[in-house]
């Protein structure tokens, strides 16, 4: 059985999300994979290990679009996969309703052709699903599965497609910006509140850029304007897997823990040796944070760990 992955593009560059996704893919079937955007991303597409086939089309770049083409494509094959992101979250719905399916999102692990583990309770606890549909749309958490390897030359196939979308793209709003991706990040470092300002965020933000690390904030700091929304760790706001997270002036309130669920490793930055987060650490740092940083990063710097 084969699996159709809608890969993801941003501003004409494959995400780092695929590679993820293709690899969780994998583990269901061969892997053909729909890229709606420009043909250099279905280039960088083709490199990814467990890939069979490249299907391209510039022209299904809103929701209403790729949902008429993925129904279309749906036909072929049992499985139609996403990332569990913004894009799959707008298209993979409104696909399962085409079809009239019932999606299961946000899947962090796989146990079997039609088994899967999802989180619940804002990710205190599993759910085991077992899927009896002929049919399965699926949306998986990028950040839970490991990236395929690169190295592959799978064909590309240049679809012809005639759907018209209703709707227009007016306008596009970025935030550049050259630190990783926070929902593929393999270092994050995260601040809260604690820092007083966001001035004092740019402690943060130094030591992240020092380790090449993404950036993070709790929903205190970014309410504070300490840090911008898209900052946001928790379970409103992104989801996070890296293998090493540094927490500093973070309590650990239950919000931010369920974003943090997937972290491998946390060193815990705080003046407070009570809080939740230094229980749950692998390491503590007790103590003030506008003295543990600086000379954090510091050290980093000296010892060569410098961007």
């Amino acid at each position: 059985m084969s699996v159709l992955v809608l890969a993801e593009v941003d501003n004409g560059v494959l995400s780092p999300a695929t590679a993820r996704i293709v690899n969780a893919a994998s583990q269901l079937g061969p892997v053909d994979l729909f890229v709606p955007g420009p043909r250099a991303a279905a280039e960088a597409a083709a490199s990814l290990a467990g890939v069979a086939k490249v299907m391209v089309s510039a022209n299904s770049l809103l929701a209403d679009s790729l949902v008429a083409t993925l129904s279309e494509l749906a036909v072929l094959y049992p499985y139609m996969v996403a990332s569990a992101s913004s894009v799959g979250k707008d298209v993979m719905p409104r696909l399962a309703a085409k079809l009239d399916i019932q999606p299961i999102t946000d899947i962090v692990a796989i146990e079997g052709k039609n088994r899967f583990v999802r989180p619940i309770y804002a990710g205190n606890a599993l759910e085991t699903l077992v899927d009896d549909q002929p049919r399965h749309v699926l949306t998986f958490r990028a950040s839970a599965f490991a990236p395929a390897a690169s190295g592959n030359t799978a064909p590309v196939e240049v679809l012809e497609n005639t759907v018209q979308s209703a709707a227009q793209l007016i306008a596009t709003h970025r935030t550049e910006s050259d630190i990783p991706d926070l929902a593929t990040a393999q270092i994050v470092v995260g601040g809260g509140v604690s820092v007083g300002s966001a001035e004092g965020f740019q402690l943060i933000e130094k030591l992240g850029k020092t380790l090449r690390a993404a950036i993070g904030a709790t929903r205190a700091a970014v309410d504070a304007d300490y840090a911008p929304n898209d900052w946001q760790v928790g379970q409103t706001g992104k989801i996070i897997a890296p293998d090493l997270y540094i927490a500093i002036g973070i309590s650990g309130a239950l919000q931010h823990l369920a974003g943090i669920q997937g972290v491998r490793k946390i060193i815990a930055i705080n003046s407070d040796p009570e809080a939740p987060i230094v229980r749950i650490a692998d390491v503590a740092l007790i103590g003030d944070l506008f003295e543990i940083v600086p000379q954090l990063t510091a050290e980093l710097e000296r010892l060569g760990i410098k961007r």
